[in-house]
């Protein structure tokens, strides 16, 4: 896979504003596959681990996967203003943790959060300088295939994601950039995100981030 723009340190270190991309996507969408391939690129990027207090699944870990919390500690985040955003998903709660964002925004670090679409909405309403991106199936039928593939929800649970995945995608157009995922095309998935960063670092706007 050829080298992005972005991965060049010349240019990623041209003292552009930092930016803060946030990735989201119905369930099955496949933003924790995107992510670890984009961690294993090692491109400069701080990847912020979201809190949650569902249980942990098989081979997840903690602080890596997730921050997995009891609902009582996440309750204090909140009340405590620890958290960006938070939201209960599917009756679990997940939350962006805010200190390591600000560092690294302060710092000059582009920065890239996985949230629901509740959380998207959310950051783009307190930082509207955010840059979001939706991640799609090419289908709805391609979508089901790969959430009952993975066999970690009950038959209820899937029918509320999929229902759920359903009104999430008539809301896609409201994201600063639509980034589909075809089955076995990882590689081109990443290289548009590379391509939306690079462009938009090129942009000559004021990035402001009030935290």
């Amino acid at each position: 896979m050829k080298k992005s723009e972005y991965e060049d340190e010349n240019f990623s270190n041209r003292g552009n504003k930092p930016l803060l991309l946030v990735i989201s996507g119905p369930s099955g969408a496949g933003k924790d596959t995107v992510l670890s391939k984009i961690k294993e690129r090692k491109f400069p990027l701080d990847f912020i681990v979201t809190v949650t207090t569902r249980p942990r699944r098989l081979k997840e870990k903690n602080g890596i996967d997730y921050h997995f919390v009891s609902e009582e500690e996440f309750k204090k985040m909140i009340v405590t203003d620890k958290l960006l955003e938070h939201a209960n998903v599917y009756g679990n709660w997940y939350g962006v943790p805010k200190k390591p964002v600000k560092q690294a925004l302060d710092e000059g670090r582009d920065v890239i959060l996985k949230v629901d679409i509740q959380g998207a909405d959310t950051i783009k309403k307190i930082l509207p300088h955010a840059v979001s991106i939706f991640l799609a199936t090419p289908s709805m039928q391609e979508l089901t295939i790969r959430l009952k593939s993975r066999n970690t929800e009950s038959e209820t649970d899937l029918d509320l994601r999929l229902n759920t995945a359903i009104e999430e995608m008539k809301r896609r157009y409201s994201f600063d950039h639509i980034v589909i995922n075809q089955q076995h095309m990882i590689d081109s998935v990443i290289a548009d995100i590379f391509d939306i960063i690079t462009q938009e670092k090129k942009r000559l706007t004021s990035r402001e981030y009030n935290l």
